[in-house]
């Protein structure tokens, strides 16, 4: 059952990019964020109550919270780039940037972990990476008519640098403490960080002028996002994570499919190329 969880979260992290998009063609992206985490937070205690993790709070020591918290800033800030690169670019290129993350997980895990690097996971990073490289290229046609100021990239860049290090700050802080209630802890951090930003940013007025309809996407995928960690996380309790975290990662082919199906965007033969190196790498993670 394991495997149909690890599947199940690839499949709704695919559609949250999808939704999300959807929910920002007028609403602000930070804005938005500090909307869709308040969902997000509510499927995380859901997830907390129902596993009956929430006596675990008192054992909770300074450093495992040091870390969570620390996770929750580095999350917070990856969500807020990651959907203001949403916002700006194609999704065909910016969900290969984020995934991207995968590779500063790995050699961030090296230096700070010391976990080992065997040449498997070594030639997995060398496809990512150019896999990512050939999707991020501009179409060569002047047809395209999607004109990119190429601020999406920096977004895009920053939110996977923020991803890799949420990845190593969350397993530092989670071996003290039930992971489910780690995760609710990170989602309360991320969600005070995302509405500081609104109302620095002046935005808390445009709240209320939020189109239903993209309110309505925006909640959505925080839904979406609620059931993928539900998913992911049960996976990981019955299944081994080096085979659960590369099968998660897949949720780029889902996103892709559903963004030419919804947004009708298509993959050159450039990006068609650079993803199967994608998916290649993802597929040799899986090899010890």
């Amino acid at each position: 059952m394991w495997i149909l969880f690890a599947f199940g979260s690839a499949l709704f992290a695919g559609l949250t990019s999808i939704l999300a998009k959807c929910g920002i063609k007028k609403t602000d992206s930070n804005v938005a964020t500090a909307v869709r985490t308040v969902v997000v937070l509510a499927f995380s205690w859901l997830m907390v109550f129902i596993t009956g993790a929430q006596s675990g709070i008192q054992q909770t020591d300074g450093k495992t919270l040091l870390f969570l918290i620390l996770s929750g800033l580095a999350t917070g800030a990856s969500w807020l780039c990651y959907f203001r690169a949403l916002q700006l670019g194609n999704i065909n290129k910016v969900v290969p940037v984020d995934k991207s993350s995968t590779i500063l997980t790995i050699l961030l895990a090296l230096i700070f972990l010391h976990e080992a690097l065997s040449p498997v996971k070594g030639m997995a990073i060398i496809l990512i990476a150019a896999g990512t490289y050939l999707m991020i290229q501009k179409k060569t046609s002047g047809q395209d008519t999607e004109r990119e100021s190429g601020a999406w990239l920096f977004y895009a860049i920053f939110s996977a640098v923020f991803a890799g290090l949420t990845a190593i700050l969350g397993k530092i802080g989670i071996t003290g403490i039930e992971s489910n209630l780690g995760t609710a802890i990170r989602t309360c951090v991320v969600l005070v960080m995302a509405w500081i930003v609104v109302f620095v940013t002046g935005k808390q007025k445009s709240i209320k002028n939020i189109p239903g309809k993209e309110l309505f996407f925006v909640c959505l995928s925080g839904v979406a996002t609620g059931a993928s960690w539900l998913c992911y996380y049960k996976a990981l309790q019955e299944g081994p994570a080096s085979v659960v975290v590369p099968i998660d990662k897949l949720s780029i082919l889902i996103t892709i499919a559903f963004s030419y199906i919804v947004f009708h965007e298509k993959l050159t033969k450039k990006s068609a190329a650079g993803l199967i190196l994608i998916v290649t790498g993802t597929l040799a993670m899986l090899i010890k």
